[in-house]
């Protein structure tokens, strides 16, 4: 494990490389104007001069290959450089707001691990039944929903209609400090429209999974053998029908993190992915760079992870050989 762990790490590095060049290079190509987005408004009253001297103190003049490699080799040295559009060093936003995102993302995928699991099950349990074509309509009704629209309707609803539920933010508006309470209260939503937007994947692929694996014959031996239905099928059917779920906690990652970015905009939640729609709309390099380096570290662990859990619940599988 400890090996496989070591040559993913080693693999990881020159993909981060690749990947924040290509942050630099597009950032490079696109048509905004670092240095507009940076002076605001006052950019559109203020002289060539000013404007030349403002580029060569953001350092945006330079080539963009070497704002990379300055960029880069400050980051190996812990300076993630400093945000132009928040004011602030990229250490310190993403500090101040990762716990948030995380706090977002892992609520959201328990959620749709254990809502999709159990509404996967209970559909494999009789192919064909009313339950079965509900959950199966259900999960691709909600597969095929924009999350932003989940998002707004679901503010529609239990904020503007119900007002049961804060429509966004992290505590209340009268609220001077942040509390585990109010906390909750505005995660409910958030968490459970990201969670919606995955929830069909897990519970199409367990239906599938334990639906297949009621059909093999060592299930078909337990029931033989008069073993409970719900021994046969939490015991023997479930453990084989979850190993192609184990591969979804991989790929589901930029997923999420793609939902996490609507999400949070939508519901005004402080977290990663808002700063990084401040960052691409600003051209803001050092941040866009670090948010995305992020991102795709999050995405190879969620590979690793997914690989390790195979590896540990499939005895087909030899992690020394991976």
């Amino acid at each position: 494990m400890a090996r496989l762990a070591g040559r993913r790490t080693l693999f990881a590095v020159p993909v981060l490389m690749v990947v924040t060049f290509g942050v630099f290079a597009i950032a490079a190509a696109s048509p905004f104007d670092p240095v507009k987005a940076y002076a605001g408004t006052a950019a559109l009253g203020a002289d060539q001069e000013t404007l030349d001297r403002l580029r060569d103190n953001l350092g945006v003049d330079q080539p963009f290959t070497a704002r990379w490699w300055h960029w880069l080799t400050s980051a190996l040295g812990g300076d993630l450089g400093h945000s132009s559009v928040l004011r602030q060093p990229v250490a310190q936003v993403i500090g101040e707001r990762l716990v948030w995102s995380a706090l977002l993302c892992t609520v959201a995928f328990v959620a749709a691990v254990l809502t999709g699991t159990l509404l996967g099950v209970l559909a494999a349990r009789r192919p064909g039944s009313m339950l079965d074509r509900a959950v199966s309509s259900l999960a691709y009704t909600l597969e095929a929903a924009p999350v932003f629209w989940i998002a707004l309707l679901a503010v529609w609803l239990f904020a503007l209609q119900l007002d049961v539920l804060p429509a966004g933010g992290l505590t209340d508006t009268a609220s001077e400090q942040v509390t585990a309470g109010q906390v909750a209260s505005h995660l409910i939503l958030p968490a459970g429209v990201l969670a919606v937007s995955q929830l069909p994947w897990f519970a199409l692929y367990v239906r599938q999974g334990v639906g297949d694996a009621l059909a093999e014959d060592p299930v078909r031996g337990a029931r033989a053998r008069g073993l409970s239905e719900s021994t046969v099928l939490l015991g023997h059917a479930l453990r084989s029908g979850l190993l192609p779920v184990l591969t979804l906690i991989g790929s589901r990652v930029p997923e999420l993190i793609t939902g996490a970015l609507l999400v949070e905009t939508v519901f005004s939640w402080p977290g990663i992915a808002a700063a990084t729609v401040e960052a691409a709309t600003a051209v803001d390099f050092p941040l866009l760079a670090a948010l995305t380096t992020l991102a795709a570290a999050a995405v190879l662990v969620g590979n690793l992870l997914a690989d390790l859990l195979y590896g540990l619940f499939d005895p087909r599988v030899k992690l020394s050989e991976m």
